[in-house]
């Protein structure tokens, strides 16, 4: 494995962590800052607005190498944190995870991208694939540590911790990714000509739909997994980590097929299972081990959809890679917040409807990709 690899996958276990740590932390927070639990809730919404705006913004710097983009976000994802860990009141709080969001959907884009060209002949999405892992790992070492040092030391030190690893990332991109020189400037204009073909739009809109439906039931997976399949509360952090095991395991399948088949037709292999693992949670939650079982399906397939849509959109947004990169992390965060917005109305039904509430929006992303594969992947690679 090429450390040039595993230095960009540095960057993403530093994302992971700052992005998916506030949900477990958030009573802290609200605690010492001394707002309510909902209120708190907006900093995970800032973040996300945050990566959200990051992205697109990649277009002003696309003169520059992909190395110092890189380090350039690193410095910002070190800022960002570091202003969270500091903020003593609710407002500066809000601009410390936005701050903190901004490089985020742009660093994946750039990633991608320099994965790519640095990746061994016929290995691009696998070298993509090993980016992405670092989220992976986020959720199954980073978030139930930086859960563990607010327990014991404070929520700020989580955030501090972030701010340590941006300092390694910054020093292993700097010293073991190799000169990337940048893309062809194709102008202003040029960076949004890709959008004119269905093919991106596809892509997104697959990725969002696909994505929201798992989030629909993700984000309520702990009262399901005590009110519904009667496990302990104290139990569930040991669960989080068979769902990042999954993740993990999923995110490395999703790369290595993709590069054997194509990325659209192991995106769609992955949401279609979901389309039956879904509302088999929802009529099976009941069994405890099932629900497990099922949960570790659910999250391996969100992962084996992951790195296949950012080589598919990288593809098919020539002169335009970076905006396209950048648009799947937009694709990906708007994705979770309508599914735990429509997980969130249904759950008064039950803890097991944000499940089946979920499959319409996991159902229309698969069938896009069935659309997106069968017009413009070779028709050999595909079913």
């Amino acid at each position: 494995m090429k450390k040039s690899l595993i230095a960009l996958a540095f960057g993403t276990l530093g994302l992971g962590i700052a992005e998916f740590v506030m949900m477990g932390i958030l009573p802290d927070v609200a605690s010492e800052l001394k707002i309510s639990l909902p209120r708190a809730g907006h900093f995970i919404s800032a973040y996300a607005l945050g990566v959200c705006v990051g992205a697109p913004a990649l277009i002003s710097v696309r003169k520059y190498s992909l190395k110092k983009i890189l380090l350039l976000l690193v410095s910002l994802i070190m800022a960002g944190n570091l202003c969270t860990a500091l903020a003593p009141n609710y407002l500066l709080m809000l601009a410390g995870r936005f701050l903190s969001g901004l490089p985020h959907g742009a660093y994946f884009g750039v990633a991608s991208i320099t994965a790519g060209k640095l990746a061994d002949k016929g290995k691009g999405s696998e070298a993509v694939a090993i980016m992405v892992a670092g989220m992976t790992i986020a959720n199954l070492f980073g978030v139930p540590l930086g859960t563990a040092l607010s327990t014991t030391l404070s929520w700020r030190a989580t955030f501090f911790l972030v701010c340590l690893w941006g300092i390694v990332t910054f020093s292993a991109i700097r010293y073991w990714v190799p000169p990337v020189a940048s893309l062809p400037d194709t102008g202003l204009r040029g960076q949004f000509r890709f959008l004119k073909s269905p093919a991106p739009w596809l892509i997104l809109a697959a990725t969002m739909l696909g994505n929201g439906g798992i989030f629909c039931w993700y984000s309520y997976i702990n009262p399901l997994l005590t009110h519904v399949s009667g496990f302990q509360p104290e139990s569930i952090t040991g669960f989080m980590v068979l769902a990042g095991l999954g993740m993990v395991v999923g995110n490395l399948a999703g790369g290595r097929l993709s590069d054997r088949y194509t990325p659209g037709k192991v995106a769609a292999w992955a949401q279609g299972i979901t389309c039956f693992a879904l509302p088999a949670i929802f009529f099976f939650a009941h069994i405890s081990w099932l629900s497990v079982l099922l949960m570790c399906l659910c999250t391996a397939c969100l992962f084996a959809i992951s790195s296949p849509q950012q080589v598919s959109i990288i593809r098919y947004s020539q002169g335009g890679e970076m905006l396209g990169a950048g648009g799947v992390q937009i694709a990906f965060n708007l994705g979770n917040a309508l599914g735990a917005y429509i997980g969130g109305i249904v759950l008064y039904h039950g803890y097991s409807y944000p499940a089946l509430f979920g499959l319409p929006l996991v159902l229309s992303g698969f069938i896009l990709q069935i659309i997106f594969c069968k017009k413009y992947e070779h028709k050999e690679y595909f079913f």
